[in-house]
């Protein structure tokens, strides 16, 4: 069977994610899914940090541009959140970006779409 990185901590955010859809269902704008999720994290003692911010070096400089990932668990797991549509790929390369300028190897992008609930695992 196939190693699966960060297999315990990622069942437990998917399952914190269904439970904020099952929830709250569909139809609900970005931020209040993250505001949902914040809590279900906190009361399931999952260690997080909300919008944090990286820092992209560029040779001997630090770039202006920060990126802020939605949240970032035990310190190795990128979530970011969405609430549209359609996933786009611009999506996986904001994920990607997220992962570079982080040094996490995983990240999950999970989409609150109108119909269901989309999450992936992306992998650098």
């Amino acid at each position: 069977m196939a190693n699966i990185l960060y297999k315990d901590e990622s069942y437990a955010l998917v399952g914190a994610l269904f439970e904020v859809y099952n929830n709250l269902g569909s139809g609900f704008s970005e931020i209040v899914y993250k505001d949902a999720l914040e809590y279900e994290l906190k009361n399931r003692k999952i260690q997080f940090t909300r919008e944090k911010e990286f820092s992209v070096s560029y040779k001997d400089i630090i770039l202006p541009h920060k990126f802020y990932a939605d949240f970032v668990v035990d310190e190795k797991i990128i979530l970011e959140i969405k609430a549209v549509e359609n996933s786009h790929d611009k999506f996986f390369a904001q994920c990607i970006n997220y992962l570079k300028a982080s040094n996490c190897r995983l990240a999950i992008l999970a989409n609150f779409h109108k119909d269901l609930l989309d999450h992936r695992r992306i992998l650098l």
